[in-house]
């Protein structure tokens, strides 16, 4: 997989010609966007090969690059979790991920349609939300990111399936109810109630 030879590629540019014809240009640009969109892929599949040839020594040979550990794991776990014969083309890493704590044959499911209809990551969660009887209201997000061990992250994955439920869903709902201990249970309803939509706004 590589870019047309009228792209010079540097790593921090790419230098076009002056003339290019629009279908050359839009070929370097689908092209561009499979690289970016396979690199995921080949990142986690590097990984699982360096812990399963080098399971002593990888971690220190991460170390030395600059390579983000954490990110590299979450990409092998996805990577673990579909090897290439159940990978789609047409969806990115992220799909996956979005269903990669579910039963292989759930995965599958919602994969195909997901594919089938065109659905963007965002569609794929947010109808996966809906048939686990979550609600589908539009609110505000942020992206947290954890730093675990692999131990504890299969511990959590494993404790997610037992409970028929998404591995993201699950530690939200664990990291509520822990709020709860801490704060009181109405500090947290207090937060889910400034979550929701205004009644009197919603029906006008």
């Amino acid at each position: 997989m590589t870019v047309d030879d009228r792209a010079r590629t540097r790593r921090s540019s790419l230098s076009l010609p002056e003339y290019l014809p629009l279908e050359h240009w839009k070929t370097i640009g689908e092209q561009i966007f499979a690289i970016n969109d396979s690199s995921a892929w080949w990142l986690g599949d590097w990984l699982v090969f360096g812990q399963q040839s080098y399971p002593n020594r990888y971690r220190d040979a991460i170390e030395q690059t600059s390579l983000d550990y954490q990110t590299l794991r979450n990409y092998a776990w996805i990577a673990r979790k579909f090897p290439p014969s159940r990978r789609r083309d047409g969806l990115s890493l992220q799909h996956h991920a979005e269903v990669a704590a579910l039963p292989a044959e759930e995965q599958d499911r919602w994969l195909e349609r997901a594919e089938m209809l065109a659905w963007s990551r965002n569609e794929l969660r947010r109808h996966l939300r809906v048939a686990r009887g979550g609600r589908a209201v539009a609110v505000a997000t942020e992206d947290v990111q954890v730093t675990a061990s692999a131990e504890q992250c299969d511990r959590w994955e494993k404790a997610a399936q037992h409970m028929a439920s998404d591995l993201n869903d699950w530690m939200i709902r664990k990291v509520d109810e822990a709020a709860a201990t801490a704060l009181g249970p109405e500090a947290v309803d207090d937060a889910d109630r400034s979550a929701l939509p205004d009644p009197s706004v919603a029906s006008e």
